[in-house]
């Protein structure tokens, strides 16, 4: 085995994914009111939720190795290339949970640990060992574990889950099919080969292109919902219409192409969606009192 670098065991924690869930915890924490929040409350819901979302990252490493080393994305990953052990994975994965844990219980609330801690078990136990080679439907319902930050930062900020954080939370669970479908379909001929029941793989690529849409369009009326029930305002409206449009112009275009490109152009378009939604839920809470 190759010496473990630094850099290795940052992997193993999905920076980039990790990245994502804070902007949308962030979001969670400012949305509830105009108060200024704490710097300690700030930097340790950050650092409990980041690295409980990385235990679950890694632990996601641990069981996925030997998958991990018969996919072209994933083969390089540490514990394909034998840079680090199962061992030292979920080692790392547990030490990351305990910290994590112990700063939310400490310096936010029992009830935000709790949440994020449950979160964590079922991305890196429930979903990747269990969901993910049992079901095509694995994404959907796994799907809800990587949208709890938003009510994360809520409860970290107000101590209780509202019908307020629930709504953001329902917006990244129905978005989260159409954006890892499409990856899916780029990728069906390596999920095939590990035998894991992607939606392509089970039902084939113009039945889960469908699907694509539905689910966008899912995405779309849910956006919308901050506006109706008064959450946000009309530059949040207008903004999350023309990213919801936009979202289902690559999905329908996705639907009557054959070029494999399209697949990976969609999903990478609902990575931006993602950002851009909640970063517009933010600017409109503050826009109409500047």
């Amino acid at each position: 085995m190759n010496k473990a670098g630094i850099q290795d065991y940052w992997t193993l924690c999905k920076p980039r994914v990790v990245a994502l869930m804070i902007i949308t915890l962030w979001v969670g924490m400012y949305l509830v009111g105009y108060e200024p929040i704490p710097v300690t409350l700030l930097l340790a819901t950050t650092l409990g939720v980041a690295a409980l979302a990385s235990a679950g990252a890694a632990m996601n490493h641990a069981i996925d190795a030997n998958i991990d080393a018969k996919m072209h994305r994933t083969k390089s990953r540490p514990l394909p290339k034998g840079r680090l052990t199962t061992k030292q994975a979920w080692v790392f994965s547990w030490a990351l949970a305990g910290i994590g844990f112990v700063v939310l219980l400490a310096y936010v609330n029992v009830l935000t640990a709790c949440l994020t801690f449950a979160t964590t078990i079922g991305y890196g136990v429930l979903y990747t060992m269990f969901l993910k080679r049992k079901t095509s439907q694995n994404i959907v319902i796994g799907g809800l574990f990587g949208a709890m930050p938003p009510m994360l930062g809520w409860t970290a900020v107000t101590g209780h889950i509202s019908p307020e954080s629930a709504l953001l939370v329902l917006i990244i669970f129905v978005w989260t099919p159409a954006h890892f479908w499409a990856l899916a379909i780029h990728r069906i001929e390596e999920y095939k080969k590990v035998n894991i029941p992607m939606l392509p793989v089970t039902h084939g690529i113009r039945y889960t292109k469908l699907q694509i849409i539905l689910y966008t369009v899912f995405t779309l009326i849910a956006s919308i919902l901050p506006f109706v029930t008064h959450m946000s305002g009309m530059l949040y409206f207008l903004g999350a219409l023309a990213l919801g449009l936009r979202f289902l112009y690559w999905a329908i275009r996705l639907y009557f192409t054959e070029d494999s490109t399209v697949a990976m152009q969609t999903f990478r378009f609902s990575n931006l969606y993602l950002m851009a939604l909640f970063v517009l839920l933010l600017l409109d809470h503050y826009f109409w009192v500047a």
